[in-house]
Order: C-alpha cells, then structure tokens, then sequence
C-alpha cells in the first residue's frame, strides 16, 4: 500500500480480522485499518508469510496479532477467532477476503473437485468464519465480504470464479437482514489490482493495456483504493449502509 499519511483514527480501541492479509488486498485493509487506530489480527496459510507481515505492520506502529488460518480448514478458522478473543476480548470488523486463484477452464470443463475448491473458499468459508465470530460481534459491529468486479461479468477466462463472487453479493443481502441491527454487512467489488493472486492478467502487458482502457480513469487499481474503500464501509461513517456492495474499479461498466 502507498504510504499515505493518515490523519483519520475511526478505529480506535476496535479490533478487526482481516482473512488472507499477509499480502496484497488483504494486507493493505489490515495496514488501513491499523493506521486508524484498530488491533488487527492478520491470516494467511503459512506460518512465514503471517511473520513477515506482522513484522511490516509492527515496523509502522501498529497493534497486530498474526494466525496462521487456512480458511476451509475448520480447526484453523476456530483457532483464528478464538486467538483474537483470548488477547482482546472481542471483535468489532470482520474481513473476509481468501479466494481460491481462478480456473482458466469453461464452466462445462471445470472439474467437480475444482468447483468445490472455488465454492467451499470464496463463499462457503466466509459464511463458517462468520458463525464462528458472531458470539463476539459487539454492537455497531461491520462486516465486510471482497466480490469482483467479475461478479458482474463473469469474463470467460475465470467465468466460474465471477460466479462465485456474485454468490457474495446475494450473501451479503442475506446477511445483513439476518445480521441487523447490531450488524452491519457490505461488500467491495474491485476491479483490477495488480497483485501476486492476479498476475496471471496483470503481468501481461497487452491485458493490462486493454483492462486500462476499459477503466474510465485508464489506470489499474491499487491495494491503497480498496483499503479506503474498505476503512469507510467498516467506520461509523458508513454507519447507514448495510446490504451494499461497493464497485471499486475506476468506472469500468458494471450496472446501472
């Protein structure tokens, strides 16, 4: 993330998750987050990733617990939420942003074992992370889920991951009714960010210039607009918004 100076402190005294946040998206939500003030507890699937980044975050003065946590891995999900607990004694932001990498196949091509990979980590373990914080959940509490611009247009080259992400703008509507109104429940859709998970596009100069076109302000995105993004929905000053997802993709066409 750009090394913005930030002023704001919405999160002081609030804890936050970030699932997936040793690198990337997740890793520039939980630096945002923690430079306004929050304990963050960061997650990844490996023990050196989680240390490297707690290290990075610590290095800039903020409060941070790392846990190893592979998101469709039961034991670790529990481990996650209860580790936060047992140091701080609740949870105020709950981000959840593990993804499985795309297929590059046809929807009609996709293996099942493949298919159950894409839906048990992009939607299903974002619903079971969530029944295991709910308990902790304080009142004015926020959670945020990270779509795709893809949910919208599901491209053909990762048509079956864009069909998980918009599974997760219906869950967002489904939760933020069954969570209301101690609860509030949102979502970021980005649009193209050039990190490790995806350069398989990004890394392509020809793609990247044409995705660039595609933009209306004819640049990628950074980590840095998504965890704005993501610090105002999970703040109080996005506190009459629930239900909503946020299309942060510098105007490439989505709906009306």
């Amino acid at each position: 993330m750009e090394k913005t100076k930030i002023n704001s402190k919405r999160f002081e005294g609030k804890v936050a998750i970030v699932t997936a946040s040793t690198q990337g998206i997740g890793f520039g939500i939980a630096e945002r987050l923690g430079l306004e003030g929050a304990a963050v507890v960061i997650s990844s699937r490996k023990q050196k990733n989680v240390d490297e980044a707690v290290q990075k975050l610590k290095v800039r003065g903020i409060q941070v617990l790392g846990v190893v946590c592979h998101v469709s891995n039961a034991q670790q999900r529990k481990n996650l939420i209860e580790k936060t607990v047992q140091k701080y004694g609740k949870i105020d932001v709950v981000v959840s942003n593990a993804a499985a990498n795309p297929s590059a196949e046809s929807i009609l091509n996709t293996q099942e074992s493949v298919l159950d990979k894409l839906w048990e980590i992009n939607v299903k373990a974002s619903i079971l992370l969530l029944q295991d914080a709910a308990p902790h959940l304080q009142k004015g509490s926020s959670v945020i889920l990270i779509s795709s611009i893809a949910g919208y247009h599901p491209q053909a080259s990762m048509a079956m991951y864009g069909v998980t992400k918009t599974a997760l703008l219906g869950l967002t509507k489904a939760l933020a009714a069954e969570m209301a109104p101690d609860t509030r429940v949102n979502c970021i859709a980005p649009g193209f960010v050039p990190t490790h998970f995806a350069e398989f596009i990004t890394g392509n100069e020809a793609l990247r210039k044409s995705i660039e076109g595609k933009t209306l302000l004819n640049r990628l995105g950074t980590t840095g607009d998504m965890a704005s993004a993501a610090a105002f929905l999970a703040s109080d000053d996005a506190s009459y918004i629930t239900g909503e997802t946020l299309i942060v993709a510098g105007g490439i066409p989505s709906r009306l």
